[in-house]
C-alpha cells in the first residue's frame, strides 16, 4: 500500500466517518449517508484503500469481555538510543500479543506501551519473561489504569 497523501474531499471525509463509526455498513448505506450512488461511493472507498488512507477493517472487542481487564501503560528507557537498539526493541514488541500499542517518544522515556493482561500475575509473567529479558532495556516504569474515561478509534476527519 502507498503512503496516504490523497487529497480528501468533504464527501471522502463523510465516507471515512461512516466507516469508522460502523465498518459493517453496506456500500449502499454509506452512499445514502453521504449523498452518492453506490458506484461512485465504492470507487472513492477503493481509491482511499489503494492510497493507504483506509488501512484495514476490523471488529472492536471489549477487552474485559474476553478476560483481559487490566491495562498497563509502560514507559521504557533504553540504555542507548541508537537506531539499531530502537529498531531491535520495536521488532521485539511487535511480536508480543499483549502489547496493544507502542510509541517511540520524545522526553524522559524512549517508548510508551499499552499492554493488556488478565491479572497482576499475567502482567508479572509478561514483565519477567519478555520485557526484562530484552537486551538494552535500561528502565521500566509501569502505571496501571484504574478505568477508561474515553476510547475511540474514530479519527476526527
Amino acid at each position: 500500500m502507498k503512503s496516504a497523501n490523497l487529497p480528501l474531499s468533504g464527501v471522502d471525509r463523510k465516507i471515512l466517518r461512516a466507516l469508522q463509526e460502523d465498518g459493517r455498513l453496506t456500500i449502499q448505506a454509506i452512499a445514502d449517508r453521504v449523498g452518492l450512488s453506490a458506484s461512485p461511493c465504492l470507487r472513492r472507498i477503493r481509491q482511499m484503500e489503494t492510497a493507504g488512507v483506509i488501512t484495514a477493517y476490523s471488529a472492536t472487542v471489549d477487552q474485559k469481555a474476553v478476560g483481559l481487564p487490566v491495562s498497563v501503560f509502560i514507559s521504557i528507557k533504553l540504555e542507548r538510543q541508537r537506531a539499531a537498539e530502537l529498531d531491535r526493541f520495536g521488532a521485539a514488541v511487535k511480536s508480543w500479543p499483549e502489547v496493544m500499542e507502542c510509541y517511540l517518544m520524545t522526553g524522559q522515556f524512549d517508548f510508551l506501551l499499552r499492554v493488556v493482561c488478565a491479572d497482576l500475575a499475567a502482567y508479572e509473567a509478561f514483565l519477567r519473561d519478555k520485557l526484562t529479558q530484552l537486551e538494552g532495556v535500561g528502565s521500566i516504569e509501569s502505571s496501571f489504569s484504574l478505568g477508561q474515561v474515553k476510547y475511540s478509534r474514530v479519527l476526527p476527519v
